[in-house]
Protein backbone atom coordinates (compact mmCIF):
# COMPACT_ATOMS: atom_id res chain seq x y z
CA UNK A 1 0.00 0.00 0.00
CA UNK A 2 1.34 3.00 -0.88
CA UNK A 3 1.35 6.34 1.48
CA UNK A 4 1.69 10.05 1.01
CA UNK A 5 5.35 10.63 1.68
CA UNK A 6 5.80 14.26 0.98
CA UNK A 7 5.38 16.66 3.80
CA UNK A 8 2.57 19.56 3.22
CA UNK A 9 1.62 22.16 4.83
CA UNK A 10 -1.67 21.49 4.36
CA UNK A 11 -3.34 18.14 2.73
CA UNK A 12 -6.29 19.25 0.79
CA UNK A 13 -8.45 16.82 0.29
CA UNK A 14 -11.21 16.21 -1.99
CA UNK A 15 -13.94 13.11 -1.41
CA UNK A 16 -16.60 12.44 -4.56
CA UNK A 17 -18.53 10.67 -2.30
CA UNK A 18 -22.16 10.33 -0.43
CA UNK A 19 -22.99 9.01 3.08
CA UNK A 20 -20.00 6.38 3.49
CA UNK A 21 -17.15 9.53 2.55
CA UNK A 22 -19.34 11.15 5.26
CA UNK A 23 -18.65 8.41 7.72
CA UNK A 24 -15.22 8.45 6.82
CA UNK A 25 -14.24 12.18 6.97
CA UNK A 26 -16.47 14.25 8.13
CA UNK A 27 -16.14 13.09 12.55
CA UNK A 28 -12.72 11.82 13.44
CA UNK A 29 -10.38 12.68 10.72
CA UNK A 30 -9.72 15.89 11.76
CA UNK A 31 -8.62 15.51 15.48
CA UNK A 32 -6.60 12.60 14.72
CA UNK A 33 -4.81 15.06 12.60
CA UNK A 34 -4.92 17.30 15.00
CA UNK A 35 -3.42 15.06 17.65
CA UNK A 36 -0.09 15.07 15.66
CA UNK A 37 -0.19 18.33 14.11
CA UNK A 38 -0.79 17.43 11.09
CA UNK A 39 -2.71 20.11 8.86
CA UNK A 40 -6.04 19.21 6.76
CA UNK A 41 -8.35 20.64 4.71
CA UNK A 42 -10.73 18.10 3.99
CA UNK A 43 -13.75 18.77 1.51
CA UNK A 44 -16.92 15.77 0.98
CA UNK A 45 -19.21 16.69 -1.51
CA UNK A 46 -22.30 15.19 -0.20
CA UNK A 47 -25.17 13.80 -1.53
CA UNK A 48 -27.00 10.66 -0.27
CA UNK A 49 -26.60 7.41 -1.93
CA UNK A 50 -24.53 8.59 -4.69
CA UNK A 51 -23.53 6.17 -7.30
CA UNK A 52 -20.41 6.49 -9.96
CA UNK A 53 -23.35 6.90 -12.53
CA UNK A 54 -25.42 10.05 -10.60
CA UNK A 55 -21.72 11.36 -9.80
CA UNK A 56 -20.83 11.18 -14.01
CA UNK A 57 -24.16 12.52 -14.91
CA UNK A 58 -23.82 15.38 -12.57
CA UNK A 59 -21.01 16.43 -13.86
CA UNK A 60 -21.84 16.30 -17.42
CA UNK A 61 -25.46 17.97 -16.94
CA UNK A 62 -23.21 20.36 -14.10
CA UNK A 63 -25.80 20.11 -11.70
CA UNK A 64 -25.39 21.82 -8.80
CA UNK A 65 -26.30 18.51 -6.32
CA UNK A 66 -23.69 18.22 -3.94
CA UNK A 67 -23.50 19.70 -0.12
CA UNK A 68 -20.23 20.76 0.07
CA UNK A 69 -18.99 19.88 3.75
CA UNK A 70 -15.42 21.46 4.73
CA UNK A 71 -13.61 20.49 7.46
CA UNK A 72 -9.96 21.95 9.02
CA UNK A 73 -8.22 22.03 12.07
CA UNK A 74 -10.01 25.36 12.58
CA UNK A 75 -13.18 24.64 12.10
CA UNK A 76 -14.06 20.90 12.26
CA UNK A 77 -16.88 21.08 9.68
CA UNK A 78 -18.45 23.95 7.78
CA UNK A 79 -21.80 22.85 5.32
CA UNK A 80 -21.51 25.73 2.22
CA UNK A 81 -23.89 26.09 -0.46
CA UNK A 82 -24.10 23.29 -2.42
CA UNK A 83 -21.91 23.26 -5.22
CA UNK A 84 -21.25 21.45 -8.79
CA UNK A 85 -18.58 18.66 -8.89
CA UNK A 86 -17.05 21.50 -11.66
CA UNK A 87 -17.00 24.43 -9.25
CA UNK A 88 -15.44 21.95 -6.93
CA UNK A 89 -12.87 20.72 -9.06
CA UNK A 90 -12.10 24.35 -9.99
CA UNK A 91 -11.52 25.56 -6.51
CA UNK A 92 -7.64 24.84 -5.85
CA UNK A 93 -5.34 22.49 -6.43
CA UNK A 94 -5.64 19.40 -4.29
CA UNK A 95 -3.40 16.80 -3.06
CA UNK A 96 -5.96 13.85 -2.68
CA UNK A 97 -9.26 12.88 -4.87
CA UNK A 98 -11.09 10.57 -3.52
CA UNK A 99 -13.58 8.34 -6.02
CA UNK A 100 -16.34 5.56 -4.43
CA UNK A 101 -19.34 3.41 -5.50
CA UNK A 102 -22.34 3.81 -3.56
CA UNK A 103 -22.57 0.80 -1.05
CA UNK A 104 -25.58 -1.27 -2.79
CA UNK A 105 -23.21 -0.94 -6.71
CA UNK A 106 -20.30 -1.53 -4.39
CA UNK A 107 -19.49 -5.25 -5.56
CA UNK A 108 -21.39 -5.28 -8.78
CA UNK A 109 -18.75 -4.58 -11.33
CA UNK A 110 -21.07 -4.41 -13.65
CA UNK A 111 -22.34 -0.48 -12.42
CA UNK A 112 -18.64 0.99 -12.58
CA UNK A 113 -18.13 1.11 -16.13
CA UNK A 114 -18.65 3.56 -18.23
CA UNK A 115 -18.44 6.07 -15.04
CA UNK A 116 -15.58 5.61 -13.36
CA UNK A 117 -12.98 6.11 -16.48
CA UNK A 118 -14.80 9.30 -17.18
CA UNK A 119 -14.76 10.53 -13.49
CA UNK A 120 -11.31 9.49 -13.31
CA UNK A 121 -10.76 11.08 -17.20
CA UNK A 122 -12.17 14.35 -15.67
CA UNK A 123 -10.34 14.36 -12.52
CA UNK A 124 -7.64 14.14 -14.22
CA UNK A 125 -7.87 16.74 -16.59
CA UNK A 126 -9.15 19.31 -14.12
CA UNK A 127 -6.49 18.17 -11.56
CA UNK A 128 -2.94 17.02 -12.92
CA UNK A 129 -1.29 16.98 -9.68
CA UNK A 130 -3.70 15.21 -7.76
CA UNK A 131 -3.59 11.88 -6.68
CA UNK A 132 -6.72 9.80 -7.23
CA UNK A 133 -7.39 6.91 -4.43
CA UNK A 134 -10.55 4.86 -4.24
CA UNK A 135 -12.41 4.65 -0.68
CA UNK A 136 -13.24 1.15 -0.50
CA UNK A 137 -16.87 0.84 1.14
CA UNK A 138 -17.64 -2.15 3.64
CA UNK A 139 -20.22 -4.99 3.83
CA UNK A 140 -23.37 -4.19 5.57
CA UNK A 141 -23.88 -6.49 9.00
CA UNK A 142 -25.25 -9.67 9.00
CA UNK A 143 -28.52 -8.17 9.98
CA UNK A 144 -29.26 -5.28 7.71
CA UNK A 145 -32.44 -4.58 6.36
CA UNK A 146 -31.22 -2.45 3.78
CA UNK A 147 -33.49 -2.71 0.35
CA UNK A 148 -30.52 -3.84 -2.02
CA UNK A 149 -28.92 -6.17 0.58
CA UNK A 150 -30.84 -9.33 -1.32
CA UNK A 151 -28.44 -8.56 -4.17
CA UNK A 152 -25.86 -10.32 -1.69
CA UNK A 153 -28.23 -13.21 -0.41
CA UNK A 154 -28.09 -10.73 2.75
CA UNK A 155 -24.90 -12.55 3.12
CA UNK A 156 -22.10 -10.30 4.62
CA UNK A 157 -19.40 -12.33 3.56
CA UNK A 158 -20.77 -12.66 -0.38
CA UNK A 159 -20.94 -9.08 0.03
CA UNK A 160 -17.20 -8.63 1.14
CA UNK A 161 -16.41 -10.83 -1.31
CA UNK A 162 -17.90 -8.99 -4.34
CA UNK A 163 -16.21 -6.19 -2.96
CA UNK A 164 -12.69 -7.47 -2.50
CA UNK A 165 -13.46 -8.78 -6.21
CA UNK A 166 -14.13 -5.28 -7.58
CA UNK A 167 -11.31 -3.49 -5.40
CA UNK A 168 -9.00 -5.88 -7.17
CA UNK A 169 -10.13 -5.25 -10.60
CA UNK A 170 -9.39 -1.50 -10.20
CA UNK A 171 -6.20 -2.05 -9.18
CA UNK A 172 -5.44 -4.02 -12.01
CA UNK A 173 -7.50 -1.63 -14.61
CA UNK A 174 -6.87 1.39 -13.65
CA UNK A 175 -4.12 1.18 -11.13
CA UNK A 176 -4.98 3.30 -8.33
CA UNK A 177 -4.36 3.08 -5.07
CA UNK A 178 -7.15 2.01 -2.51
CA UNK A 179 -8.46 3.28 0.72
CA UNK A 180 -9.14 0.20 2.26
CA UNK A 181 -11.74 1.55 4.67
CA UNK A 182 -13.49 -1.93 3.86
CA UNK A 183 -11.38 -3.67 4.68
CA UNK A 184 -10.39 -1.98 7.90
CA UNK A 185 -14.07 -2.56 9.15
CA UNK A 186 -13.85 -5.94 8.06
CA UNK A 187 -11.17 -6.72 10.65
CA UNK A 188 -12.66 -5.37 13.25
CA UNK A 189 -15.58 -7.09 12.47
CA UNK A 190 -13.13 -10.11 13.51
CA UNK A 191 -12.17 -8.97 16.88
CA UNK A 192 -14.31 -8.79 20.09
CA UNK A 193 -15.66 -5.37 18.93
CA UNK A 194 -17.72 -8.21 16.68
CA UNK A 195 -20.47 -6.92 13.90
CA UNK A 196 -21.42 -3.93 15.44
CA UNK A 197 -19.63 -1.28 13.74
CA UNK A 198 -23.03 -0.23 12.18
CA UNK A 199 -25.55 2.24 13.56
CA UNK A 200 -28.36 0.76 11.12
CA UNK A 201 -26.69 -2.26 9.52
CA UNK A 202 -24.96 0.57 6.54
CA UNK A 203 -24.20 3.02 7.96
CA UNK A 204 -21.01 3.11 10.87
CA UNK A 205 -21.34 3.84 14.13
CA UNK A 206 -20.76 7.07 15.81
CA UNK A 207 -18.25 5.94 18.14
CA UNK A 208 -15.67 3.41 17.21
CA UNK A 209 -17.17 2.38 13.94
CA UNK A 210 -16.17 6.12 12.12
CA UNK A 211 -13.26 6.33 14.06
CA UNK A 212 -12.23 3.27 12.32
CA UNK A 213 -12.27 4.05 8.87
CA UNK A 214 -10.93 7.63 9.87
CA UNK A 215 -7.88 6.02 11.13
CA UNK A 216 -7.58 4.51 7.70
CA UNK A 217 -7.49 7.78 6.00
CA UNK A 218 -5.37 9.44 8.71
CA UNK A 219 -2.67 6.28 7.61
CA UNK A 220 -3.44 7.06 3.93
CA UNK A 221 -2.52 10.91 4.44
CA UNK A 222 0.05 11.03 6.08
CA UNK A 223 1.88 7.97 6.08
CA UNK A 224 1.88 7.80 10.18
CA UNK A 225 1.31 5.10 11.98
CA UNK A 226 -2.07 5.43 13.75
CA UNK A 227 -1.06 3.22 16.84
CA UNK A 228 1.13 5.99 17.63
CA UNK A 229 -1.59 8.48 18.31
CA UNK A 230 -3.27 9.11 21.39
CA UNK A 231 -6.78 10.68 20.52
CA UNK A 232 -9.54 8.93 20.84
CA UNK A 233 -13.36 9.92 20.43
CA UNK A 234 -14.58 10.86 24.49
CA UNK A 235 -17.23 7.58 24.35
CA UNK A 236 -14.56 5.24 23.59
CA UNK A 237 -12.44 2.99 25.72
CA UNK A 238 -9.18 2.24 25.56
CA UNK A 239 -9.39 -1.30 24.20
CA UNK A 240 -11.88 0.17 21.84
CA UNK A 241 -9.27 2.30 20.55
CA UNK A 242 -6.55 -0.26 20.79
CA UNK A 243 -8.26 -2.55 18.26
CA UNK A 244 -9.36 -0.36 15.92
CA UNK A 245 -6.18 1.31 15.38
CA UNK A 246 -4.78 -2.12 14.81
CA UNK A 247 -7.57 -3.15 12.37
CA UNK A 248 -7.24 -0.05 10.38
CA UNK A 249 -3.23 -0.27 10.68
CA UNK A 250 -3.26 -3.78 9.43
CA UNK A 251 -6.24 -2.99 6.64
CA UNK A 252 -3.42 -0.15 5.18
CA UNK A 253 -0.71 -2.25 5.50
CA UNK A 254 -2.11 -5.41 4.36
Amino acid sequence: MKLISVILLVIRVLCIGNSFSWDAVEQELVPLCDAKNVQVEVHNLYYGGCSLEQHAQFLLKDTAAYSHRVCTNACPRVIKDTITLRQALQDGEYDVISLQQASHDSGIRSSYEPWLSLLIDSVRAYQPRARIYWMQTWAYSKDAKHPAYPRYHCNQQEMWDSIQACTESLITDHQLPIIPCGEAIQNARQTKLGDTLCRDGYHLNYVYGRYTVACVWYEILTGKDVRCNRYKNAQMSSKQRRLTQKSAHKAVHK
